[in-house]
């Protein structure tokens, strides 16, 4: 075990044996330590790795949100700390339905502020206590959340600018269901087996074997 993986998993340790109530699940997986947490305590248990010694994540660098749509509480909330004091990283988890909200730990970090408007916007996922919990991302009057995983393809409209009309036009949305399928090749793999120039190669090795 290397000093990273041994300061990490002492980390997963020292977690569950402040929060043996609040900690649903701790999981160390690829050098990475991640934990959920009741929402009720989601708070406390984030005040706490920000200002403990043996914690001080002081950054939260990125929120998002994971949809599960086969699972009762659909989404989790996913908040990426890291601590400069320590250089360790800590994913924290929430689990929530569509209905119950989450609270908000914007008052923990600022930069949280942004980020739950992002979850909430794309999403749904209403945090409790947001000083300004309103969409960031999509159109004015926009309706629905598009990164869950039942958002329908077609009948939503996207505003634009037209530089022949010079006004905002509204125009219908419809996304190509071809559009989100990849073949995951990498560009290697996915290119023409002749690339411009080899004609030239050829060209050389039969003037070489003439």
């Amino acid at each position: 075990m290397d000093e990273r993986t041994e300061a990490i998993t002492e980390l997963g340790d020292y977690l569950a044996a402040k929060f043996p109530d609040d900690i649903v699940e701790s999981t160390l997986l690829l050098g990475e330590l991640s934990v959920v947490v009741a929402p009720g305590s989601l708070v406390k248990v984030a005040k706490f790795v920000r200002d403990d010694a043996n914690c001080l994540f002081k950054m939260c660098s990125d929120i998002c949100g994971v949809d599960y749509p086969e699972r009762e509480q659909r989404f989790d909330v996913v908040y990426n700390l890291l601590s400069l004091k320590h250089n360790l990283r800590l994913r924290l988890k929430v689990r929530t339905d569509e209905e119950t909200p989450v609270p908000s730990v914007a008052g923990v970090w600022p930069t949280a502020d942004w980020f739950e408007r992002e979850v909430w916007d794309l999403y749904g996922v209403f945090f409790s206590d947001h000083p300004d919990l309103r969409r960031i991302l999509t159109d004015y009057g926009f309706e629905g959340h598009p990164l869950r995983k039942d958002f329908p393809l077609t009948g939503y409209v996207e505003v634009r600018y037209d530089d022949e009309q010079r006004r905002v036009v509204y125009e219908p949305v419809a996304l190509t269901q071809e559009f989100r399928k990849f073949d995951f090749l990498s560009p290697w793999e996915g290119m023409t087996p002749t690339l411009p120039g080899d004609e030239k190669a050829t060209e050389d090795e039969a003037g070489e074997r003439a």
